[in-house]
């Protein structure tokens, strides 16, 4: 595909990859359930607040290119959408959960992408994730994914997709925080360090939480809407 989608269109076409994996039973999904995909304040960077114009905009362009196509199911009040990547793309489905988290949260680690993808692929590995992000690289209609040049003081390189053009603000590196004086500090018993894992662990349990919050609150809204 060609690296000219807009955010907006990338928000879109991710929120339909993501939920497809993770909340099935909704899915297709409806205009407002999409709109709510997409302004979630967790799970998405960066955190947007689209209108439901906004929103149908994109699904017109992304049905236009036939990567997204309306629904209409017996008995519904509202129409649904859905995405056609799978098929268009013969994507696996650990290659459409990668593919969706680079669309949903930009560049990110091997690391990154394990932990995030949980809910929608199990990686059994940092192993099984690089080789997934190889194919995507290897993609033999042109690369869906690239890796970017390691930045420094980072010891990782990260990964992003390949739907837009590269833009050096997006995917710049955090600005460090500000450094803390010591003197400033008062003394404390010396505490264990969380581990790596422990971190990564936690807050993957605290983001599938929230995701689920956030889907509640879209199933709500959604079921709400069929009776206005």
């Amino acid at each position: 595909m060609e690296p000219d989608f807009n955010p907006l269109e990338l928000r879109v076409l991710g929120c339909l990859l993501e939920k497809e994996r993770t909340t099935p039973e909704q899915y297709p999904l409806s205009l407002n359930a999409l709109r709510l995909a997409c302004n979630q304040k967790t799970s998405r960077d960066p955190v947007v607040d689209f209108d439901e114009d906004e929103v149908t905009l994109a699904l017109e362009s992304l049905r236009d290119r036939g990567l997204v196509y309306y629904v209409r199911q017996s008995g519904a009040r509202v129409t649904k959408y859905r995405h056609d990547v799978t098929e268009r793309l013969s994507l696996r489905a650990d290659e459409i959960s990668i593919l969706a988290l680079l669309l949903l949260r930009g560049p990110q680690t091997v690391g990154e992408l394990r932990t995030r993808s949980d809910r929608m692929h199990g990686f059994g590995s940092l192993e099984q994730v690089e080789e997934t992000l190889q194919r995507l690289i290897d993609y033999e209609d042109g690369s869906l994914v690239q890796i970017l040049p390691r930045e420094s003081g980072r010891k990782e390189c990260r990964y992003v997709h390949t739907l837009a053009p590269l833009n050096e603000a997006t995917h710049a590196p955090a600005a460090p925080e500000p450094a803390i004086s010591t003197a400033d500090v008062p003394a404390t018993p010396a505490a264990r360090a969380p581990e790596p894992n422990e971190v990564a662990e936690l807050r993957a349990q605290v983001e599938t939480l929230t995701a689920r919050i956030n889907e509640l609150e879209s199933q709500f809204a959604d079921f709400r809407q069929q009776f206005e």
